[in-house]
């Protein structure tokens, strides 16, 4: 599997220095909801589904308290999460106040394994709905096995 991107347009700069610059862009493809999560963890983990959803929402619980404490939480090979704040500059130190806050946020900052994961991801650009280029290498067609679209193709024998 690996890691997909779209190229997207962007206006980069301000007034006279605006220039429109081409960047990638992460593209998701799907999202695991919690209990399916907590399923898949069930099966590699040989615990009770239960158990496994009992104990992710106790550390929902325990994370929201600590961090609403203004608490950085380590989490060992996972990673870190800690509290964090978006904010307006100011002119003067005196004009900087809990108005200038614009956003209060969460920043999760992995350890090693989540690192060497991306530093081992592959990365595909997404050209079309059901197009891949590899690298920079030309398009994957969407059925790699020679199969057809749904068009006027004879489908293949399943028994050769």
């Amino acid at each position: 599997m690996a890691l997909r991107y779209v190229v997207k347009k962007r206006m980069i700069g301000f007034g006279k220095e605006k220039t429109e610059k081409y960047v990638a862009q992460n593209f998701i493809t799907n999202t695991v909801n919690f209990k399916d999560l907590c399923d898949e963890i069930s099966k590699v983990g040989m615990v009770p589904s239960g158990a496994v959803k009992f104990v992710l929402d106790a550390l929902i619980d325990t994370l929201n308290i600590n961090l609403n404490k203004g608490i950085s939480v380590q989490l060992g090979d996972f990673g870190q999460f800690r509290p964090g704040i978006s904010s307006e500059s100011q002119e003067t130190e005196a004009a900087v106040d809990s108005d200038t806050i614009r956003r209060v946020k969460i920043v999760f900052t992995p350890r090693y394994k989540f690192k060497d994961m991306l530093k081992k991801a592959s990365i595909q650009k997404l050209v079309t709905g059901s197009e891949i280029v590899d690298n920079g290498n030309t398009p994957t067609p969407p059925n790699p096995d020679g199969g057809g679209d749904g068009g006027d193709e004879e489908a293949p024998d399943p028994t050769v």
